[in-house]
């Protein structure tokens, strides 16, 4: 399998692993081969062939996940924009298991994956959509690693909106920790657990339902990335 030329890219893309393709987009794993010889893992999400009716949501995500990692600083277990050109877009490559594949049992790592989300909170940048065990990378050297930004958002001030977001981004963290952890657990941590926010409860009674019937049942569509390509 072979990937179409990348007008604007610094430098030579390969492809290694197709890891999905839907609607929106294709990603896949490659490396970025560059005139000094170097090479650099990335993440190509490429919307180029997708559906005429569904690219204005494709770029919209794209958009949203180029400003979000755009907006960090450099932090260990992030990916960062490596480039960006006209359908496509290229991030950096966190080597690592999505948590599904690999779920850690230790009270270490669950601390450092909320040291990383706190990182991330105070750059401004809330992610919202890591109920998704994919989104979170246990990486080679044991630490914790987020990725797809594609629904991140980014706020300037910490404003009640976003204090909300960055609390579901926690509360989602902890869901896996209950999950694959749960005597881990503190007092703290279950009370957060046991009281969602208003808008939370909301979209869980309201939102979810339609969206995964529109994105399941009907475009036929799951988010598989870092779960390897489709079947």
């Amino acid at each position: 399998m072979s990937s179409r030329p990348l007008v604007g890219a610094p430098g030579r893309y390969e492809l290694r692993q197709p890891l999905k393709r839907d609607l929106f987009s294709r990603v896949e794993r490659g490396v970025l081969l560059a005139d000094d010889g170097s090479a650099t893992s990335v993440i190509l999400r490429d919307w180029r062939d997708a559906p005429l009716w569904t690219r204005p949501l494709s770029i919209l995500l794209a958009q949203r996940e180029a400003c979000s990692i755009g907006a960090l600083p450099p932090i260990d277990g992030v990916p960062a924009l490596v480039a960006r050109g006209r359908g496509w877009l290229m991030r950096s490559h966190v080597d690592g298991l999505p948590l599904h594949e690999a779920p850690p049992r230790d009270a270490r790592w669950y601390a450092q994956a909320r040291r990383l989300l706190q990182t991330v909170h105070k750059a401004g940048v809330t992610h919202n959509d890591l109920a998704k065990e994919p989104n979170w990378i246990v990486r080679d050297d044991g630490g914790p690693g987020i990725v797809d930004f594609q629904l991140a958002r980014v706020a300037r001030a910490r404003r009640g909106s976003s204090r909300l977001l960055a609390r579901e981004d926690l509360r989602h963290l902890l869901k896996h920790k209950r999950k694959y952890a749960r005597a881990l657990l503190t007092p703290t941590e279950l009370r957060l657990l046991a009281t969602p926010s208003a808008p939370a409860r909301w979209m869980r009674r309201w939102i979810k339902p339609v969206y995964n019937t529109l994105t399941r049942r009907i475009l036929g569509w799951q988010d598989r990335e870092g779960q390897g390509p489709r079947p």
